[in-house]
């Protein structure tokens, strides 16, 4: 059994128990740590020397984007911004922000935050909006490390002891190779999982067929692990509006822990046509940013279930405010997150610090030999499904910057989904 080395909030208070940001400051019981903060912050005297950002090709069908703050003290803060199949234009997004932080002090987390997205004029969006994300999270490390303490303990302390994770079993050709799939899974320890379900064929998605292929997937995959698994579906933004009421109605009877965006972003009204057709839980948000995008579907309760990403969003404090929102209006947050160990890291500190908090996504929850090498051993560690609290300084991971530059972008392009008429349909 592993041991928790996370140190308890009666101990005796550190710099980094101290340091605060004036984001915080109406947070009850945070007030008199947030004035010896700014007195405790001037004293660090750190500045930002440096910022830089790299493509990390893993696969032929993925590229990571990553950045690194440096500053005066040798402290450097890492960030994450990768965005499906326009990791160039990320990497670009993030240097732009260079200009700007270069010689400022790295401690002003929310200032830094707001000028980044303000002063511009053009202002969110899933590139400019990860590119903050990947400089606040890189900033929050920084702070972190400067304090030495775990950013979950400057923005509100434990909530819980341990995250619940679910991963990606996958799927088949084939409801049994579906369900075969996921019971690896589930013997791995893990109790829950997320499959797209939907079938397609040769890259075409007939409504009809795909429907009653993805029933027939989840009827397998839950006969196979039982009632107590978690199963959660992510339409992915597939579906017509015909296809997700017929395929939430079909799937009611198999208790899903959710049905992830059924709907297209661009409509509400959809997405509350939807929930009123069913009783199934709902969840979105991956492609929704800060916290504006969110306040509509928490306020007419649209969703059960939240997923704003920590590398889209607007970053670790964006991400804590998007959940706050929610809290009020008793809807859960289940982080989206299928990047990388500094995506899951980040988020992870949202999660122990967040009472509204529900499951955390990860990939696969294993790293192949490349990964561990990159991330020097670092990240976060799990046991029977469930992670436990970030207990290193800051973010709690690195990366090796030359072994970034031994695998450079290599240009992806995603599935392009039509309909059996050749007309483009939606991913």
């Amino acid at each position: 059994m592993r041991r928790n080395h996370w140190r308890s909030a009666t101990t005796h208070l550190s710099r980094r128990d101290l340091l605060g940001l004036p984001a915080l400051a109406t947070m009850a019981g945070l007030q008199g740590r947030l004035q010896a903060a700014t007195q405790k912050a001037r004293a660090l005297n750190l500045e930002i020397t440096d910022v830089k950002s790299w493509i990390v090709n893993h696969s032929r069908s993925k590229n990571y984007v990553f950045c690194k703050i440096y500053t005066n003290q040798g402290i450097v803060g890492v960030g994450e911004g990768s965005v499906t199949s326009k990791a160039a234009t990320m990497k670009a997004a993030i240097d732009e922000h260079h200009r700007y932080l270069v010689g400022r002090d790295p401690t002003d987390i929310e200032m830094h935050w707001q000028a980044m997205y303000r002063w511009p004029r053009w202002r969110g969006g899933p590139i400019l909006n990860s590119a903050i994300s990947a400089v606040e999270i890189a900033l929050w490390d920084i702070l972190g490390q400067a304090v030495d303490q775990p950013i979950y303990q400057l923005i509100g302390g434990k909530a819980r002891e341990r995250v619940q994770m679910y991963v990606h079993p996958g799927g088949g050709p084939s409801p049994q190779a579906y369900a075969e799939r996921w019971v690896a899974a589930r013997e791995a320890g893990w109790t829950a999982g997320k499959g797209g379900f939907l079938t397609t064929h040769d890259d075409v998605i007939e409504p009809v067929r795909s429907v009653s292929g993805g029933i027939a997937n989840l009827r397998a995959v839950r006969e196979a692990v039982g009632d107590s698994f978690a199963i959660c579906i992510d339409v992915h933004g597939k579906a017509t509006p015909t296809m997700a009421s017929s395929f939430c109605r079909q799937a009611e009877p198999l208790n899903p822990y959710f049905v992830e965006e059924a709907t297209q972003i661009e409509d509400l009204d959809e997405l509350a046509r939807l929930r009123a057709m069913t009783t199934i839980p709902l969840a979105t948000g991956e492609r929704l940013f800060t916290k504006y995008g969110f306040s509509q579907i928490c306020h007419r309760h649209l969703v059960d279930y939240i997923q704003p990403d920590v590398v889209h969003c607007g970053g670790i404090l964006e991400m804590k405010k998007i959940a706050a929102i929610a809290e009020a209006y008793r809807i859960e947050l289940c982080p989206h997150n299928p990047q990388s160990e500094v995506s899951t890291m980040a988020s992870l500190h949202v999660d122990f610090s967040t009472p509204s908090f529900a499951i955390q996504e990860i990939s696969s929850g294993q790293r192949d030999q490349f990964w561990e090498d990159f991330f020097l051993g670092g990240g976060p560690q799990y046991e029977d499904g469930f992670a436990f609290p970030p207990d290193g300084a800051g973010l709690g991971v690195t990366f090796d910057e030359t072994l970034a530059e031994r695998r450079p972008y290599v240009p992806v392009t995603r599935q392009q989904l039509r309909f059996p008429d050749g007309g483009v349909a939606d991913h």
